[in-house]
C-alpha cells in the first residue's frame, strides 16, 4: 500500500538521519515543495570540521555547539544551490528547537510536519502560530511496521 505524502516524506526524513554525527540526537530533514524534495539536512558539525563521533561532543550550557542543527543544514544546502524555500513544507524527525524555528518561518516555511517531540516549548509554539506556520504531527505509529 502507497504511503500518503507525510508519512512518505516522513520516513524519508528518518533516512536522512542516518548521516547525522552527534549522538546526542539522530535527527533529518526534508524540504519539500509540491511533493518534490527541495534539499535535506542532517544535524553534525561545519563541512570539514571534526564531527562528535570524531572529537566528542562539544558541551556548553547542556547544548553541544558543535553541531549544526538539521533543519538548519537543510536550509543551508538551499541557499548554496539557489533554492528556495518560500512556500515550502519541512518534514523533520523532532520538533524544531525555537532558533531553527525561526529559521524555518525566515525561510518562508509554511507547514512543519514532524514526528517526535522534543522539548516543545511555549515560545516556539507562539512564534510559529503568528507567522501561520501549519504544525502537524506525524504519529510515530503510522510509521511503526513501514520504517525505511
Amino acid at each position: 500500500m502507497r504511503p500518503e505524502w507525510d508519512v512518505y516524506f516522513m520516513k524519508i526524513a528518518h533516512v536522512v538521519a542516518l548521516r547525522s554525527t552527534c549522538d546526542r540526537a539522530f535527527v533529518g530533514t526534508v524540504m519539500v515543495l509540491d511533493k518534490r524534495i527541495l534539499t535535506t539536512g542532517f544535524n553534525g558539525s561545519p563541512a570539514g570540521l571534526p564531527h562528535c563521533d570524531e572529537a566528542g561532543h562539544l558541551i556548553i550550557e547542556g547544548h553541544c555547539v558543535r553541531t549544526i542543527h538539521a533543519e538548519a543544514n537543510a536550509i543551508i544546502q538551499a541557499a548554496l544551490h539557489g533554492v528556495s524555500t518560500k512556500g515550502s513544507t519541512c518534514y523533520v524527525t523532532h520538533f524544531p528547537c525555537i532558533q531553527c524555528a525561526k529559521m524555518l518561518i525566515n525561510a518562508g516555511v509554511v507547514r512543519i510536519v514532524y514526528d517526535q517531540e522534543y522539548r516543545p516549548d511555549e515560545n516556539t509554539l507562539e512564534f510559529l502560530h503568528l507567522a501561520n506556520v501549519d504544525l502537524v504531527r506525524v504519529n510515530g505509529e503510522e510509521l511503526n511496521g513501514q520504517a525505511p
